[in-house]
């Protein structure tokens, strides 16, 4: 995955974000709206000629997008103790 941030302006993020699909994107914008943003969304423009963008708006888009990681990644760690206890791993 490689990130780059496209545009910044005042309560706008867009980030580029290499390499992935639909799965982490649905997810990232899912968490961004849990998180506050006044709009969340992405966009694929082409799947062969361009990467993935993420365009986040509220009155601090990065502070949303460090949340929403932090909210995946104790989701997923949520997640993997449960798994653990009911011997799925």
């Amino acid at each position: 995955m490689e990130l780059r941030i496209v545009d910044q302006g005042e309560g706008k993020l867009v980030l580029e974000v290499g390499g992935e699909d639909h799965t982490l994107l649905n997810l990232l914008r899912e968490v961004c709206w849990q998180e506050g943003a006044e709009q969340a969304s992405y966009m694929i423009e082409h799947p062969y000629m361009s990467q993935p963008k993420l365009i986040v708006y509220g009155k601090n888009p990065k502070k949303i997008m460090q949340n929403a990681a932090q909210r995946i990644i104790a989701l997923a760690q949520e997640f993997l103790a449960e798994a653990k206890k009911s011997k799925l791993i």
